[in-house]
């Protein structure tokens, strides 16, 4: 679950994180209130929520000046598009006069499985380029989660990015609130870029980004309400979420949408498809222990993707047997006229010759087995000029 802008935020300040005083704007009626509301005082920043990064280069961040430039940009960016996501709510920030901008982020490290702090002197956009460019200049600091975060970490991140001491106590405060959100909020990301120091020397931070673990989200109550409001305006997201599946939006206008068991398996199908050029739509992930039933139901909401004429289908069964996933294709594709649309499968595990027998049985529609995912991918490629 990524959180908007303004959710991270809201999370930061629970911590004791600073952060910019601001309103969320989702209509254009009484714009001028909701800031005098929310005490808000001119110059303003307005900010397009949207669960991607690079919004400042695709227009979605605005500033204003007076009531009226921000109304302009209200209106401008509300419910338009910014790379291929709808801005259904805006953030209003008071505008923040900086000296300098650093980057922080704790993510869980895979390998050490472990929390590690990423941090740079050197932050705002281009912090990938730095990263690329200039290594010694990202600090790494891997935190012991039976020992949490010390005091002797934070010395050690401002004495290797270069910094002065003096900025230890309000970092060294930072950084624990941003660790105890971090592990409270069973996040896989808690990201602030920038982390500014203000024209009084004081540490905010501008911008968040939050991951939270989805199977964290049962004892998460706020993040399940947040989850609510971003499923009203995806209706598909819901109508999985109803299934236990996990709908992703990607790429709008994508003709091609994928389903597996897995988030890994999810992602190199993506990675694959769009070397070659081909956009991906959609992506469900089924979870484990898919019956026939709900097989059926992942493809009807895949085909009710706007766009979408192909679905690829990899599988790994094993608590998912593959004659289920078979059974689920056959009673989609008997259910109505679906022989414009190609269905792509690669399924390997339990079940897996029964489930090619009933791929082999279906009478309509152009449905492929293959015996891997490069093997898919080649079947998209020789049918894309229906794509």
């Amino acid at each position: 679950m990524k959180l908007l802008e303004y959710k991270a935020q809201e999370v930061f300040k629970k911590f004791g994180i600073p952060t910019m005083n601001g309103c969320v704007i989702d209509n254009l009626d009484n714009i001028d209130e909701t800031i005098a509301q929310a005490g808000l005082s001119y110059p303003v920043v307005v900010k397009a929520q949207v669960q991607i990064g690079g919004r400042g280069k695709a227009g979605g961040i605005q500033f204003a000046d007076n009531a009226e430039e921000a109304k302009a940009h209200c209106q401008k960016l509300l419910h338009s598009q910014l790379r291929g996501y709808t801005v259904n709510q805006l953030f209003i920030v008071e505008k923040c006069i900086s000296k300098t901008e650093w980057y922080v982020s704790i993510m869980l490290d895979r390998l050490s499985k472990c929390p590690i702090i990423i941090f740079s002197a050197m932050g705002g956009m281009e912090i990938e380029q730095t990263a690329k460019t200039d290594p010694d200049k990202i600090v790494k600091v891997q935190i012991d989660p039976l020992v949490g975060l010390k005091d002797y970490h934070v010395r050690y991140m401002l004495s290797k990015a270069g910094l002065s001491q003096d900025y230890f106590k309000q970092l060294n405060k930072l950084m624990s609130g941003l660790y105890q959100a971090f592990t409270q909020y069973d996040c896989m990301l808690c990201e602030i870029n920038p982390l500014v120091v203000d024209e009084n020397d004081q540490i905010i931070a501008l911008d968040g980004k939050v991951d939270i673990d989805d199977s964290a989200l049962f004892r998460l109550p706020d993040i399940q309400e947040f989850a609510k409001t971003l499923e009203s305006h995806e209706p598909l997201v819901k109508e999985a979420h109803d299934y236990n599946f996990l709908y992703i939006p990607i790429e709008e206008g994508g003709s091609i949408a994928v389903t597996s068991n897995g988030s890994g398996m999810l992602m190199s199908c993506i990675d694959l498809i769009s070397k070659e050029g081909m956009k991906v739509g959609a992506a469900l992930d089924l979870g484990g222990g898919a019956t026939a039933e709900r097989i059926k139901e992942a493809m009807r909401i895949l085909f009710s993707t706007p766009g979408v004429k192909a679905v690829l289908i990899n599988i790994f069964g094993g608590i998912t047997r593959c004659d289920e996933v078979a059974g689920g294709v056959k009673l989609m594709m008997e259910s109505g006229n679906h022989d414009d649309k190609i269905v792509i499968i690669r399924m390997e595990g339990t079940n897996k010759e029964k489930g090619l027998e009933i791929i082999s049985s279906i009478p309509n529609g152009d449905i492929v087995c293959v015996p891997g995912l490069r093997e898919s991918v080649k079947a998209l490629l020789e049918r894309r000029d229906r794509l």
